[in-house]
């Protein structure tokens, strides 16, 4: 019998998104745990060294973390500097796509619709007419998100952010129904819309509230699926992402906005990657287990024509 693959699972961090990080690192790590192939281990962590990264003594490792440090590059750096196998994209994609702005001008040279945005210079004016939405240019889940609808809004956003947040952008608000479009591998998941209860879809109504509502592959004008489709796919690719990812985009009457890229998505139950690979006929553990079976892939040399995954 194979030996088991040994996975460390991740979660936690030093960033905002910590609670949300212990919640999908669980969930992932149940999963992995159902699959007879892994032996999955629990690692809480805050900044951990190349050493102690090093010293973890696995097979691969799946780092369920959001936010800056654990999403942004700078933990898949030491990950590779450790010699460690991890689930997805690596350091340069991890930065680029925490970085909302370089995002916004990646995909705009492309040809990926955007909605328009400003970087917040202090002490100079908004370049952008009221309503705009306020945020950290490298934060997630909705993290010092702020809906400006007017300028005193807006001055009062700025002057409580800034000193905590000193890299703020501008993006025109665009009122219409809020999509996302997941990629698992080679496959991009169905579409969901996110209908929440209140006006802004903010970090309460994404992990507190249990009002917002999820449909899978809703009600589109024509051609609006496939658009989505297609441009989560060119922005998957022009940021150099892999294995996993979610899009998120702003739907009004003149098609679709792209707002910004996720490269390792929430697991937690609220969640969309998962709900949309359930959706597509693919459970959360078999979900979890091909992330970690590509990582291995990517990283063990193979004889041509076999597979480095016990069972497969």
């Amino acid at each position: 019998m194979a030996e088991h693959i040994r996975v460390a699972v991740l979660r936690g961090g030093p960033d905002a998104e910590h609670e949300v990080s212990l919640a999908s690192g669980g969930r992932v790590l149940a999963a992995l745990r159902r699959d007879p192939r892994f032996n999955a281990t629990d690692h809480v962590i805050d900044r951990p060294t190349i050493d102690e990264l090093a010293a973890l003594e696995v097979d691969v490792v799946f780092p369920v973390l959001h936010g800056p440090f654990g999403e942004g590059g700078e933990l898949q750096q030491r990950l590779e500097a450790a010699g460690l196998p991890y689930v997805g994209s690596g350091p340069e994609a991890s930065q680029l796509a925490m970085d909302k702005a370089a995002t916004k001008t990646a995909c705009s040279e492309v040809g990926v619709p955007t909605a328009p945005w400003a970087m917040l210079t202090p002490g100079e004016a908004c370049p952008l007419p009221c309503p705009v939405v306020v945020k950290p240019v490298n934060e997630g889940s909705s993290v010092g998100v702020r809906l400006c609808r007017s300028a005193d809004e807006l001055d009062s956003a700025r002057s409580e952010l800034q000193d905590q947040y000193p890299d703020l952008m501008a993006e025109a608000f665009i009122k219409g129904r809020e999509l996302t479009v997941g990629i698992a591998g080679d496959r991009t998941l169905p579409i969901i819309e996110i209908r929440p209860a209140v006006t802004f879809y903010d970090y309460e109504a994404k992990y507190e509230r249990n009002d917002t509502e999820y449909i899978l592959e809703p009600e589109l004008p024509e051609g609006i699926a496939d658009a989505c489709a297609r441009h989560a796919r060119t922005t998957f690719d022009c940021l150099g992402c892999r294995d996993v990812a979610r899009v998120d985009y702003m739907l009004d009457g003149r098609g679709i906005w792209m707002l910004e890229v996720n490269t390792m998505p929430g697991f937690t139950d609220h969640s969309l990657l998962p709900k949309a690979a359930q959706h597509a006929g693919t459970g959360m553990t078999e979900l979890c287990a091909d992330l970690v079976c590509r990582a291995l892939d990517r990283n063990r040399d193979r004889a041509p024509g076999t597979s480095s995954i016990p069972g497969d």
